[in-house]
């Protein structure tokens, strides 16, 4: 019987983590993220489904609790090294000063002060609106060197860095539902996986 090569047990691994991390998708958008083959991810996809890991149905899918469990399990040994290597430990330190400042950036894009408090922003004030993308700008440089910092710890982080670029090239290009929009690949939602990711790579909480 031949034996399961390093590398598809790795993707069997690395197809569940990533359905993980963007929550619910269809293998399209988790190759996309693992750039990877999307007819590979399918046929762990497949397999997963078999074993109860995965759940799903017209194309897209969760991770099961049996999936979640599974993971659990396996995040200790697949990222010991990474655990215990200072590198991207002291990355991650960095990211968290960059997302908390992200954060309040998003905020500050979704709402706006009018009477003493913050009311949904309309995007009617497109002054308010060019203080925030210039902002973005300035925190999509530091998120550069960050993410630079934390893909060469581990290099399959290297394609949130050009997500993240993709999505603000898109808001430069006046397209400014990618600052923060929820069903596009915006750079609020890019952050969110790349924080997800970290923090099941590191056996770490979302504290916000």
């Amino acid at each position: 019987m031949p034996t399961v090569s390093e590398q598809e047990l790795s993707l069997d691994f690395l197809a569940v983590h990533g359905l993980a991390v963007r929550k619910a998708a269809g293998p399209g958008a988790v190759a996309d993220l693992l750039n990877a083959d999307e007819s590979a991810v399918a046929a762990v996809f497949d397999a997963a489904m078999a074993e109860g890991k995965i759940a799903g149905a017209k194309g897209i899918f969760m991770v099961a609790p049996a999936g979640q469990a599974w993971l659990a399990d396996q995040y200790p040994i697949v990222y010991a090294s990474a655990r215990e290597d200072g590198a991207l430990t002291a990355a991650y330190e960095r990211f968290e000063r960059v997302n908390t400042q992200l954060l309040a950036l998003f905020t500050d894009w979704q709402t706006m002060p009018a009477g003493g408090q913050r009311v949904p922003n309309d995007h009617s004030d497109p002054d308010y609106d060019r203080v925030i993308i210039d902002r973005l700008g300035d925190l999509h440089e530091r998120a550069e060197r960050v993410v630079g910092n934390c893909s060469e710890a581990e290099p399959r982080l290297g394609r949130y860095l050009e997500r993240l670029e993709a999505a603000y090239d898109k808001v430069l290009a006046g397209d400014t539902d990618y600052v923060s929009g929820v069903r596009i690949d915006s750079y609020h939602t890019v952050w969110f996986e790349l924080h997800e990711d970290l923090l099941r790579m590191l056996g770490r909480q979302r504290q916000e």
